[in-house]
């Protein structure tokens, strides 16, 4: 019996260790971020981080202590055998989380969880941000990981499982078994106390990367893989009426008129959604000069929403948002959940009843994170993606170049009926970033190869541009160009950070009645809709929206990351994490008040999130 104890007790040894090294491993591949802070503060997450170190060795230790109980009856090398594979495909499993995790860490800014597993869905486009070296160095240190941990199991571990003796006294050695079983419910739920341990149990530290190192990802993905679908509220703060109450303030009709941009009663409406332009990018909006040489022009003939927020970090957020005007929820995507999707207001069918030819364009895969019955719940008429292209035109990762894809929708319109409404995603600017253009800026760094490709695709815009002013139907358009999202271009930017999602929102064609006007009022991706349909003077419905051409409603911005949000008003600033369960950032004359709309406006949208 005192074998078997010994065994098990090594084998939880060793898997404890194995969550060190890959702790170092994180540290080790982000020593940019790491370098910023104190050895003391890096080390303190190894010994904050054994609480979800020990939960995750506790699951995994479940099934060999529920089957050793067998070995009271069974003795023999079936043991043995079933702990070398069961570890040899825990360890493959764990290693390729750990290695995909550190790279995907660089992008989204928070450690992998279940959200990875729907875009393997679509494999293809899951790994087209990723270059043929980068694709490569993942698998080969995959392997590596894989063997050496593999190789240390057979010297120090793989012997104590065989060869246990025959136990006399079976019915006390099951009982004891038993009992050893039922107690891995103590380190798998972090302790005896009511709450079971969660991601933020870890969080000891106000910097978010300290915090992110601590979080054992092996635990936080198999975690949320079980438990990514709520049920109940998470964000709950406040009676139901009181959050309702604090809501509807945000977003009632106030009293006063909008004002009105757009000479056309129907004109026809372009939105031209841009892959990953942040206002950093953009030369009015106070950011880089060179990079966007045509949006930059542009902004000084039309309408400029000069402190405008995407609602959440990529693509799947940001579609919600501008068509449904329906915010990002933390932690999930209302796209991913057709049944969902189909009950949304939008401005489509909007539009659609009032005899707009409606249609979607985008050159990637529309089979990718649930896009395909998105748009089609969306109700567009026409939707046209890589597949109406012919395949000598995959030219990108993502499918069809921006200046194809462009060129291709300029033709299209050179005979169209109006009015029309038609939605444009690009996609080049993408990583992993290999355009069809030689580079315009020096060096081979993320960000420098990043910004040439956004000055492709703005050359591509621009010249897309430049042919529709010379059209027939020019005069009669309105033109919205907006980002999708920004992306995160340096260590120094945290995933919650303004920075993050900051991004422009122009307005442009014959149909505005105005040019070089700036908007200043704080608005987001969810304002859009109401915004378009109130100078339409149709009547629409976005629970979630304001218009920001009215002259009285509020200024603010609401954004969600991974586990938390941020209200932004004129005066202040509040962000919040929900794992750390406190702010991370609270400032201004009045963030209080601040933290309470947030707060109240993320409840009221969770509960219909999940009501749908």
């Amino acid at each position: 019996m005192k074998k078997r104890i010994v065994a098990i007790l090594c084998f939880a040894l060793f898997w404890l260790v194995f969550f060190i090294i890959a702790r170092l491993f994180f540290i080790l591949t982000h020593t940019g971020e790491a370098a910023q802070y104190p050895l003391s503060s890096m080390a303190a997450t190894f010994l904050h981080g054994l609480k979800l170190d020990i939960s995750a060795t506790g699951y995994i230790l479940a099934i060999p202590v529920l089957l050793l109980i067998l070995t009271v009856f069974f003795t023999g090398k079936w043991y043995g055998d079933f702990m070398k594979w069961y570890t040899y495909i825990i360890v493959v499993i764990s290693s390729i989380i750990i290695v995909t995790d550190t790279l995907l860490y660089k992008y989204w800014g928070f450690r992998m969880d279940h959200t990875v597993f729907f875009y393997l869905k679509t494999p293809k486009e899951a790994m087209a941000s990723a270059t043929a070296l980068q694709t490569t160095a993942v698998v080969m240190i995959i392997i590596a990981i894989s063997a050496v941990f593999i190789l240390l199991y057979r010297k120090l571990v793989y012997k104590l499982f065989f060869n246990f003796s025959p136990v006399k006294l079976k019915i006390p050695a099951t009982l004891f078994l038993t009992l050893c079983f039922a107690s891995l419910l103590i380190p798998v739920r972090g302790g005896v106390g009511i709450a079971p341990i969660n991601a933020g149990t870890v969080y000891f530290s106000k910097h978010i990367f300290i915090n992110h190192t601590a979080v054992n990802v092996v635990w936080n993905v198999g975690d949320s893989f079980f438990n990514g679908k709520p049920t109940k509220n998470p964000y709950v703060f406040f009676d139901h009426k009181k959050a309702v109450m604090l809501t509807d303030s945000l977003t009632k009709r106030p009293a006063g008129s909008v004002v009105k941009v757009i000479n056309q009663p129907r004109p026809n409406i372009i939105i031209l959604v841009l892959e990953s332009f942040g206002s950093a990018l953009i030369g009015p909006l106070g950011g880089d000069s060179l990079t966007t040489p045509n949006l930059n022009r542009y902004c000084n003939e039309g309408l400029l929403f000069t402190d405008f927020y995407a609602s959440g970090n990529r693509t799947d957020k940001a579609m919600p948002a501008i068509l449904n005007g329906y915010p990002a929820q933390p932690a999930q995507s209302v796209m991913k959940e057709p049944k969902k999707t189909q009950s949304l207001p939008g401005i489509v069918k909007k539009l659609s009843s009032e005899g707009y030819k409606t249609s979607f364009w985008y050159g990637g895969e529309i089979n990718f994170a649930n896009f395909n019955s998105f748009i089609i719940n969306n109700g567009f008429h026409e939707v046209v993606t890589m597949d109406n292209f012919d395949p000598r035109f995959y030219n990108s990762k993502w499918g069809v170049h921006d200046h194809i894809f462009l060129n291709t929708l300029s033709d299209s319109m050179r005979n169209i009926r109006e009015p029309f409404f038609k939605v444009v995603l690009t996609l080049s600017s993408h990583e992993p970033f290999d355009v069809p253009m030689e580079p315009v800026f020096e060096g081979n760094d993320d960000l420098t190869r990043f910004r040439n490709s956004v000055f492709y695709s703005d050359t591509a815009v621009g010249a897309f541009i430049e042919k529709a002013r010379e059209s027939e139907w020019w005069d009669n358009t309105l033109m919205i160009i907006i980002a999708d999202h920004c992306r995160r271009n340096s260590d120094d930017v945290l995933v919650y950070s303004e920075d993050m999602f900051r991004i422009p929102m122009l307005w442009l064609g014959g149909a505005l009645d105005t040019a070089d006007v700036r908007i200043e009022k704080k608005g987001s991706q969810t304002d859009i809709a109401l915004t378009l349909l109130n100078q339409l003077e149709i009547n629409a419905d976005f629970p979630f929206a304001k218009d920001l051409l009215s002259e009285n409603s509020p200024s603010f911005a609401f954004y969600t990351f991974n586990d938390g949000f941020a209200f932004i008003t004129d005066s202040s600033k509040y962000i919040y994490d929900n794992k750390l369960n406190n702010a991370v950032l609270s400032e201004g004359k009045d963030p209080e008040t601040a933290a309470g709309f947030g707060k109240a406006y993320l409840q009221v949208l969770y509960e219909d999130f999940l009501g749908r």
